[in-house]
């Protein structure tokens, strides 16, 4: 099979070339290497390159010849600084998959791959021993800086219990990524429809591995700890360190590329399927934190306190739907994850070398 994987010079992206490739299949590249993400030019996978925009509807019909399938991975990820960086969010992100789907479309192609995120949920599942599963509202920031970080009960205000978010939990998006990864689901699923294709966005869980990027607010948690740890310093753990996270192999994460890509031709037509795409193992941040020092052999974590807006306490994936219907299962467990990541090189950031 001929895939064309938008963002394949990625972290991600990058891993799934290779896993595609070991697998027999032919991936086509598409990156534009847009120095935010390559400030020197990577080392490209070994797979046919087209230096493109995915914005650019004229490079995008030219790396769709020949092609059976699309992976879209080509996004601005991240939380953010702030909400200036909305519009680069929206051009990136939606702009960017409208002019894949819209070329998509007119080449006849049917089956589609999307880079998903966990973060459509906002904050994850949670109960409460009166109310039963609830919905908190987003944290305020009165409390955070109270050092209140868990959610209450929005009816009764007593503490809550999390818990694994599924499939069909309620999408709540909490910033402006979180708001641009849902609306590429709804263009894709907007796409199925019309075309009668057939879509599968895997929602990422914190996903972490070789060829992190290095020393950027765009990049994941596990990325901020190892980078400091690379520096000398100590990682500062945000808030006290409790936040539950799923964090994956970005090794896993291709392989479920490559298995949604292998599985997606036979799926019904018209629709838009959604898996979460975590390890099954929660753990804390501050668990993570101190995983990685120690296997780095770095400084000891600090907590700090501190917060971000728009971060959600706790998120979790139930990823039973994946394993069940796609027969997929993580490789990499999160003592010998982190003790690779504590070993393996990142990748340049714009912000490192400037």
């Amino acid at each position: 099979m001929r895939v064309l994987v938008t963002g394949g010079a990625g972290f991600i992206g990058s891993h799934i070339v290779n896993a595609l490739s070991a697998r027999g299949h032919e991936p086509v590249v598409l990156d534009a290497l847009l120095p935010a993400a390559h400030p020197h030019a990577p080392d490209l996978p070994d797979a046919e390159f087209l230096r493109a925009d995915v914005r650019d509807a004229e490079a995008v019909r030219s790396a769709l010849r020949g092609v059976d399938a699309v992976c879209h991975q080509a996004a601005m990820v991240g939380l953010g600084k702030d909400f200036a960086d909305a519009p680069d969010y929206v051009g990136c992100n939606d702009l960017g998959t409208a002019v894949l789907l819209a070329e998509t479309a007119a080449a006849g192609l049917r089956d589609l791959v999307l880079a998903g995120s966990m973060v459509v949920y906002g904050e994850g599942r949670y109960r409460c021993s009166v109310h039963g599963t609830v919905r908190p509202g987003p944290r305020l920031a009165e409390d955070l800086t109270a050092g209140r970080f868990e959610p209450r009960c929005p009816d009764c205000g007593a503490g809550l219990a999390p818990g694994l978010v599924g499939e069909d939990a309620p999408t709540d998006p909490r910033n402006v990524y979180a708001t641009t990864k849902l609306a590429q689901e709804h263009l894709a699923s907007s796409w199925a429809r019309c075309v009668e294709g057939r879509a599968v966005s895997l929602r990422y869980h914190n996903v972490y591995g070789p060829g992190m990027p290095r020393d950027t607010p765009y990049a994941g948690v596990a990325s901020f700890f190892r980078s400091a740890l690379a520096r000398g310093e100590a990682p500062r753990v945000f808030e006290d360190g409790a936040q539950r996270r799923d964090f994956i192999h970005v090794g896993d994460v291709a392989e479920a590329n490559a298995v949604a890509l292998e599985a997606v031709g036979g799926m019904s037509a018209g629709a838009l399927a959604a898996f979460n795409t975590g390890s099954g193992d929660p753990h804390t941040v501050g668990e993570m934190a101190n995983a990685l020092a120690a296997a780095y052999g770095g400084a000891a974590p600090v907590v700090t306190g501190e917060f971000r807006l728009g971060d959600v306490r706790h998120i979790t994936a139930d990823s039973a739907r994946l394993r069940r219907e796609l027969g997929w299962r993580p490789r990499v467990g999160f003592a010998e994850g982190m003790a690779e990541f504590a070993r393996a090189g990142q990748r340049a950031s714009a912000a490192s070398v400037s």
